[in-house]
């Protein structure tokens, strides 16, 4: 046998095969536990089948990994140089789902190098941690189920009061409305009238629309909903 493919079989003969595969499954009992994890801790909508088969997939992926590269160097550059040509083209549509990926990699990392019991305190710590966001954000959607924020933006025919037309219809609709901005559209013979608006109820916004188009005066209507990047 070559001296290069011999040395490689040596390398490996320091790892028992046995514990080689003890390792992969706990990579994968602790991958379905970060895959579980976010599940439980998500919205229904937000959640994707193969979101989550993806990070007990790379917990797995990665503890192999990691016990490939050892503590050898140059393998380890030399997966990387390799792993560098795959790319991704799916994009993380949540910050809190990078978080999760971070997670299965350092789950399948931590298995990998033979620090199980790393891999299990930091899974806890995560799901603690995870499970107090999600009552955070419940707590706080409930509070704010009474007085969403929107942004209305409305074209009205030049000579209209914007604060006497539109005005009935928000204060029917609104708990709270201030008016924002205000200019001249069509070289002047449209005005284009901007509103903040707390909706008393999301049911509310089709209907606000509604009755804000069959408005003497109002030409078009947007209504956009004010998210926390926006307010940033």
């Amino acid at each position: 046998m070559p001296d290069l493919f011999r040395q490689s079989f040596l390398d490996f003969e320091a790892i028992p095969p046995l514990v080689v595969l003890v390792r992969l499954i706990a990579a994968l009992l602790l991958g379905g536990v970060a895959a579980l994890i976010y599940r439980l801790t998500r919205a229904e909508s937000e959640v994707t089948p193969s979101f989550t088969a993806t990070l007990v997939l790379l917990s797995i992926l990665i503890a192999m990994v990691t016990q490939v590269i050892g503590d050898n160097v140059a393998r380890a550059f030399s997966l990387v140089g390799a792993l560098s040509i795959v790319r991704f083209r799916t994009v993380v549509r949540d910050t809190q789902d990078t978080a999760f990926v971070i997670f299965s990699v350092a789950v399948g990392m931590a298995v990998g190098a033979g620090y199980p019991w790393l891999a299990v305190a930091g899974s806890s710590v995560v799901a603690v941690a995870a499970f107090a966001m999600k009552s955070r954000d419940s707590l706080a959607a409930a509070s704010s189920a009474e007085g969403e924020p929107f942004e209305l933006q409305v074209r009205l025919g030049i000579g209209h009061d914007p604060q006497a037309v539109v005005g009935p219809a928000l204060d029917a609709h609104a708990a709270d409305r201030r008016l924002m901005s205000i200019a001249t559209a069509r070289r002047g013979l449209a005005m284009d009238a901007t509103f903040r608006a707390a909706l008393r109820n999301s049911a509310s916004a089709d209907t606000l629309v509604r009755e804000l188009n069959k408005t003497e005066g109002v030409q078009t209507v947007r209504l956009k909903r004010i998210t926390q990047d926006d307010e940033d």
